[in-house]
């Protein structure tokens, strides 16, 4: 039997080695990985740039809603809460 243990870490790995950028709210909720930290520290030791930006969280949310349904809370501050924004290039 096939382990999908690790499949969200190697889909969120490949999504970024595109060159997309990725939030942790899109890492939790589109790709399951709890940790991207340690994804972004795995990159960099292999040699990958990462680059990084401040965004919005409305920007994330955006970008979740295109494959997921994700309403943050009415009484969220969402323009001023902002978020890392990742990307790799080599």
């Amino acid at each position: 039997m096939k382990s999908f243990r690790h499949s969200g870490v190697v889909a969120a790995r490949e999504h970024l080695l595109s060159g997309e950028p990725m939030t942790r709210l899109e890492a939790i909720i589109l790709f399951g990985v709890p940790d991207l930290t340690k994804l972004i520290s795995d990159l960099r030791h292999e040699g990958f740039i990462i680059h990084t930006r401040q965004v919005s969280y409305v920007a994330a949310v955006s970008r979740v809603n295109r494959h997921a349904v994700l309403h943050p809370p009415a009484n969220l501050p969402v323009k001023e809460i902002t978020l890392t924004d990742y990307w790799v290039s080599r």
